[in-house]
């Protein structure tokens, strides 16, 4: 255990590395609504802000019932000459299951539905008892460290980026309707965008190792007492 402002530049305790240039900094203990930020890049370090567990869950579990809307609800209907069709992100796959396209239905189904929904599940495994300021739960920093792991494999907003592009060139040809799913898909990045704004990794990490977790030995930083 060390002391604040005190290091190891063996096992990396006591230092916190920046996200974005990996410049190393000394931690230190923030308090709610003070914000650590890199001398080189200006990224944050760390921003630990009142509430904030339970807003993520309460976004990670938004994430979940969108993701379920997204696979099973209309996602576009395409008309032409009073001929019409329409489907959802689960017939799409499904039409792909069979033959060379298989992969591509496990690719559609996996990275753009199940990754966001495994994504939001873990954090909530994690965030729960730490909101309740209570013990982590078993396996909470494996739950955590793997949801840092699938974090740029999520492709929801990839996909939605790509099915506009696809839907401007084929405007022409036909009548395109967005249903539901679409929309779903769209509220869905923006839920991702304020979770990530609520969301600090380290904070998390201080969270665990303050709960008593063993992380990835960075260890606690013993409150300095007065003489």
């Amino acid at each position: 255990m060390l002391r604040q402002d005190a290091y190891d530049l063996t096992t990396g305790a006591g230092l916190i590395a920046c996200p974005r240039c990996d410049a190393l900094h000394v931690e230190e203990e923030l308090s709610v609504g003070e914000t650590a930020r890199c001398v080189r890049c200006g990224g944050v370090l760390a921003r630990p802000q009142s509430g904030a567990f339970t807003q993520i869950i309460a976004l990670a579990v938004t994430t979940m019932v969108l993701v379920f809307a997204s696979v099973f609800f209309p996602f576009l209907e395409i008309s032409r000459m009073g001929l019409g069709h329409g489907t959802s992100l689960f017939g799409v796959a499904m039409a792909l299951a069979d033959g060379a396209m298989a992969p591509l239905a496990v690719a559609l189904l996996g990275l753009v539905v199940g990754l966001p929904a495994v994504r939001a599940l873990l954090l909530v495994y994690t965030l729960w008892p730490l909101a309740r300021k209570r013990p982590p739960y078993r396996h909470a920093v494996r739950a955590f460290r793997l949801s840092e792991q699938l974090k740029p494999w999520s492709m929801a907003e990839i996909f939605i980026i790509g099915t506009a592009v696809a839907m401007v060139k084929v405007a022409g040809l036909a009548t395109i309707s967005f249903g539901p799913a679409f929309w779903a898909f769209v509220a869905l990045i923006f839920v991702s965008v304020a979770n990530r704004s609520f969301m600090c990794s380290t904070t998390i990490w201080d969270a665990l190792e303050d709960a008593g977790a063993s992380t990835d030995g960075r260890e606690k930083v013993e409150e300095t007492k007065p003489a």
